[in-house]
């Protein structure tokens, strides 16, 4: 506090905490998943995404995978719960609460997003409601049925010891096992496909991330909040190393 001032001074880790997702953003850029554009459109052909495909990308940040589906023909649309200024073919919405009429999309797409949502099993309903099933494609659709393209953070046994909003924005929350996730993926309604695992994709992203900020110089000179916050991010380093915190990638289709 100044002196002859009543005004506090926000603590830097505070101002972290209040906005993980700018600090993350500034340490990796976009997009902000592991294996970046190439595992999107790998993702995309997997789920089958071409000329005249329905598209509906769920947290779909700038907009990068949607120009992406365009460019192959798709008709494609983002979802976003804070759409940035500049990007294109984005309607502000969330996960549990698409703005989409019921079986009017081919493909929805999240990559790293649906893991975000307040409610997994409620936004993976979602998913399946907005998506087609077998005779009920209608006008621009591609006659087979909608498929879910999911990528998503898993972890096994118990996650690193993060603070709350920070354990969020990287997916670290909640039950998180790959066979728990697929297992929900089929009680929303879908026939799950293969599953893939990225591992150095998420361990080239770790390194990017190592790379660019001297955590230990950085968080050392906070304090103890600090020093614990870096205790927490070299547990998530080891867990990326050893298997416990992994990233995998399914396309399911709608079962029925």
């Amino acid at each position: 506090m100044v002196a002859g001032s009543s005004v506090a001074v926000e603590h830097p880790l505070d101002a972290l905490l209040a906005d993980p997702w700018s600090t993350l953003r500034l340490v990796l850029g976009e997009p902000l998943h592991p294996g970046g554009l190439a595992a999107t459109g790998e993702l995309l052909d997997r789920a089958g995404v071409g000329d005249g495909t329905r598209l509906l990308d769920v947290g779909c940040g700038a907009g990068e995978a949607v120009a992406i589906a365009s460019e192959r023909g798709a008709r494609a649309v983002g979802v976003d719960v804070a759409p940035g200024a500049d990007a294109t073919g984005v309607v502000r919405g969330d996960a549990g609460h698409l703005p989409v009429r019921d079986g009017s999309v081919d493909v929805v797409l999240a990559e790293c997003a649906i893991c975000l949502s307040d409610d997994l099993d409620a936004s993976l309903r979602e998913a399946r409601r907005v998506l087609v099933s077998t005779g009920t494609s209608g006008a621009g659709g591609d006659g087979t049925n909608g498929r879910l393209a999911l990528s998503d953070v898993v972890v096994e046994g118990t996650p690193p010891a993060l603070p709350e909003p920070i354990a969020r924005t990287l997916c670290l929350t909640g039950p998180r096992s790959r066979s728990r996730l697929v297992e929900r993926v089929e009680d929303a309604g879908f026939a799950v496909g293969d599953v893939r695992e990225h591992r150095e994709d998420l361990l080239a992203m770790r390194d990017r991330a190592a790379s660019r900020v001297d955590y230990a110089g950085l968080l050392g000179s906070f304090g103890d909040r600090g020093r614990r916050l870096l205790e927490g991010v070299r547990e998530l380093e080891r867990a990326v190393e050893d298997g416990r915190v992994g990233y995998v990638s399914m396309v399911a289709t709608v079962d029925g």
